[in-house]
């Protein structure tokens, strides 16, 4: 009975530290402008505490790149950023070599007389070397936030060689051997969700689910981003951007277009909204023609939605 106890008060104690320690992160967080649940700074905690990666997926435009940027802002950790798109090789996301002072260099020694085989190994060191992103990273003498931005738009073979870098956080260089992480880096990949990843890749990670925020979470982000901005405002900005959203368009605003739009309303000095400053100002919500003729069309309804 009496070790129960103790297991049980010790069980208190880390879950009391645990929680202070989570409620640090969002605080530090909301410091660096990010305004972040239990669920985003737990993830942020054990991410750190286990050395795993966070995967963050989610529409586009709710805050998934922020998170990186404001854990690096908040830490005080610097920021590499490896952004993907189709075709991304190796070469671009890890090193390549710098072939027009290795030649500047052939030509130099080739006038001294210097030997192939010793010229060959001078030239395939780390001073004609080109870091990128991942071995950068990697290499780095301090710990650093490593943002793999898009995965999604990376090709399955790029993927594949990710997971093999994140799994081992080290890399082969053939012509200089294995090169180890000097600090694991924290990582943070984010995805819209345009295909699926591999089963792999999501167990290497730690699985976080961005969602566009609850009415009350997305007026303390506008409070936050939008300095000096009226309550009421901010309120009848949020209404009008959570209708449009209910519309079925292509893409709908997220959180950045909300804060785009609140920042523009404010500089505008309007303290109304109204049909004419929504149809003046659509573009900043809504990104493609066809939807913004639907919104166009729903002008009156907005407005009432903005005076309710």
């Amino acid at each position: 009975m009496r070790g129960q106890k103790k297991a049980s008060k010790e069980k208190e104690k880390v879950e009391k530290n645990n929680g202070a320690l989570i409620d640090e992160i969002k605080q530090g967080m909301k410091g660096a402008e990010y305004l972040c649940d239990d669920g985003i700074a737990t993830a942020l905690y054990l991410a750190d505490e286990l050395n795993k990666p966070i995967l963050a997926e989610g529409p586009a435009g709710v805050g998934k790149t922020d998170l990186a940027k404001a854990y690096s802002r908040y830490t005080g950790l610097p920021l590499i950023r490896l952004q993907c798109y189709e075709g991304l090789d190796e070469a671009k996301a890890l090193y390549e070599w710098n072939y027009k002072k290795q030649l500047l260099r052939i030509q130099a020694d080739r006038t001294e007389g210097t030997s192939w085989e010793d010229l060959e190994d001078d030239l395939f060191s780390e001073e004609f070397l080109l870091p990128r992103p991942l071995l950068r990273a990697i290499t780095n003498e301090g710990r650093v936030v490593l943002l793999v931005d898009e995965v999604d738009k990376a090709d399955v073979e790029f993927e594949a060689f990710l997971l093999e870098v994140l799994s081992d956080f080290q890399v082969s260089i053939p012509e200089l051997g294995t090169v180890d992480a000097r600090q694991m880096p924290f990582v943070v990949l984010t995805s819209n969700r345009t295909r699926d990843l591999s089963e792999a890749l999501r167990r290497r990670c730690l699985y976080l689910y961005i969602d566009f925020p609850e009415v009350s979470r997305e007026l303390e982000i506008v409070r936050l981003r939008v300095p000096g901005i009226a309550e009421d405002l901010a309120r009848r900005v949020i209404a009008v951007v959570r209708y449009i959203r209910q519309m079925d368009l292509k893409k709908v605003p997220s959180i950045s277009e909300t804060l785009d739009w609140a920042t523009a309303v404010k500089v505008l000095g309007r303290d109304v909204i109204d049909e004419e400053l929504i149809s003046s100002t659509l573009s900043l919500l809504v990104k493609e023609q066809k939807d913004l003729e639907k919104v166009q069309a729903s002008l009156k309804s907005l407005a009432r939605q903005a005076l309710e």
